[in-house]
Formats: C-alpha cells, sequence, structure tokens
C-alpha cells in the first residue's frame, strides 16, 4: 500500500513538472484569447516549425469576413517587416487517431505564410486584424518568435521523448522511496541512470544533430540550456548510484531526484540553439542574451 501511494505521487509529480515545461517552454504555442465580431476567439500562436511543416502562422478564425495581415522579419536583424495576407483555408487532416477517435478530418481558419529559415533560423512577427470594431494591433509590442528546425524521424524523437518521461518518473520514485526508507530506492537510482543515459545522452544528441545540426551544444562546446541540464542531472545520479554502494543512505538518490525535478521544470529550449543571420553561425542565446545586456549598458 505505501509503494503504491509513492507510486501515484511519483505519477503526479512528474506529470505536474511535465505540463509546467510544455507551458512555459519558449517555443511552445503562446495561448491567447481575442474578441472577434463580439464572440471570443482561443488563438494557439505557432513559436516553432519543422521544415517539414507549412511554413503558416494559422488563426482559428473561419469567419471570412475579418481581414488580418501578418508582419514579419528575421529575429535580432533589425530589418523592416515585411508582411503576409492571411487567407482562409482548410486543409484535410490525415490521422487515424485525429479522424477515428476524435472525428476531426480537416483543420480551417486564416492562414498566413512566413519565410521558411534554416534550422535554428528565427523570425518575430505580429498581427494587425480588422473585424466589425475596427482594425487592432496584436502583440505588436512584444512579437512572438518563430524557431525553425530540421525534422527529426519518428523513431529516434518518439523513444527521447519517452525515456525522458520514464526516467523523470524513475526519478521521483527512487527519491520517494529514500526518503520513505524503502531500500528499492537503489534499484530504481541505477534505472534512472541508465534511462537518463539512453534519453539524454544517446537519443538527445541525435535529436539536436537532426533538428540543429549539432550533436551537443552543451558544456564544454557550447551554453545550450538543454543540454547542460540533462547533463547536471547525470552528474548527480551518476554519484548518487556510486554512494548508494558505499553507504547505507538514501540522502544522495533524494538530492538527486530534487535536483532532476528542479533542472527539467525549467522551459524546454530555453536559451538553445540561435542562428546568428549575421555571421551565419549557430549559437546558443543565453549567449545572445548577455551580450545585448553588455552592449545595451556600454
Amino acid at each position: 500500500m505505501k509503494k503504491t501511494f509513492l507510486w501515484i505521487l511519483a505519477i503526479v509529480i512528474t506529470l505536474g513538472a511535465a505540463y509546467y515545461q510544455r507551458k512555459t517552454g519558449p517555443t511552445n504555442p503562446r495561448e491567447i484569447s481575442l474578441p472577434v465580431n463580439d464572440t471570443v476567439v482561443k488563438l494557439r500562436l505557432v513559436r516553432s516549425l519543422g521544415l517539414d511543416e507549412r511554413p503558416e502562422v494559422r488563426l482559428a478564425i473561419t469567419d471570412t469576413s475579418v481581414r488580418a495581415r501578418l508582419y514579419y522579419r528575421r529575429y535580432r536583424t533589425g530589418e523592416p517587416y515585411s508582411y503576409s495576407e492571411f487567407k482562409y483555408r482548410e486543409y484535410p487532416i490525415n490521422s487515424i487517431l485525429m479522424n477515428k477517435v476524435f472525428g476531426i478530418t480537416e483543420e480551417k481558419g486564416l492562414y498566413a505564410s512566413v519565410p521558411q529559415q534554416p534550422p535554428a533560423g528565427k523570425i518575430e512577427y505580429y498581427i494587425e486584424l480588422s473585424d466589425s470594431k475596427g482594425s487592432r494591433s496584436i502583440l505588436r509590442e512584444t512579437p512572438l518568435v518563430i524557431r525553425f528546425k530540421g525534422t527529426v524521424p519518428s523513431y529516434i524523437l518518439i523513444p527521447h521523448i519517452l525515456c525522458m518521461f520514464i526516467a523523470m518518473m524513475l526519478a521521483n520514485i527512487a527519491g520517494l522511496m529514500a526518503i520513505a526508507g524503502i531500500p528499492s530506492f537503489r534499484k530504481y537510482s541505477a534505472l534512472t541512470l541508465a534511462t537518463l543515459i539512453a534519453g539524454g545522452m544517446i537519443l538527445g544528441p541525435l535529436v539536436q544533430k537532426y533538428a540543429f545540426g549539432a550533436f551537443w551544444t552543451g558544456v564544454p562546446f557550447g551554453w545550450d540550456l538543454t543540454d547542460n541540464k540533462t547533463l547536471i542531472a547525470l552528474i548527480f545520479w551518476i554519484l548518487a548510484v556510486i554512494m548508494n554502494k558505499k553507504k547505507n543512505t538514501g540522502l544522495y538518490t533524494v538530492i538527486a531526484a530534487a535536483v532532476t525535478l528542479i533542472v527539467f521544470s525549467i522551459p524546454h529550449s530555453l536559451f538553445g540553439s540561435e542562428l546568428d543571420f549575421s555571421s551565419g553561425e549557430v549559437t546558443q542565446g543565453v549567449i545572445l542574451f548577455f551580450s545585448v545586456k553588455i552592449s545595451g549598458n556600454s
């Protein structure tokens, strides 16, 4: 009964952390509610596009009387904005899950094209919209940013996501069992380490290579936060597994579990790979962040 409760708690913690990361990540769609012709419309504005996806921004608006225009430019260039008109389109959805389970066979709305960029290239955009109430700007003062990425094969991406989720869950159950004094924490510590190596240090670099052209952009080669937080978690679990063999205490497992929960709650892709259009090099956002701060204060 005690172990069952701990497993339930571990699953709840894992799902909570995953949800938080999903909602706060800088490449996840931005959700906003907007009044359009006396109807409140919920929009999910894109902030990440694969090179195998249509380079478009979608507004889930089916009212064809609405007129909208997308203004965009390459990120951090200071270029003048170009624009693209939103047009009503309908696209079929070829998915057994969406077709048979949810009964959704098509996606419709207003679509505006954006110029596709190389992997790690970014564009920023805002929207001008006109309806029966008049014209207004959306996100003009705080434009959204779309990061482009290469296509990652599903046979690599899906196992990577599953391994990282399982590693997080195993880390939580190992930490909870260590706190409760259940000897099984040693077994789950070892399983956490193995799964973290598979998902974060083998499949993770493959995902990074397909998406942005480099296997590893963390220390010592760069400051990609996603790579570095995986490395931090790995170091703590290596230490925990080693110390578990030397001492009859779960302290190191508790510490490793806490560190893992903290680092994996950091939004995914924060300070990630970014193409510098002036040099043509892919660097990490944390470097650009500090350079902007320094130049802005000098």
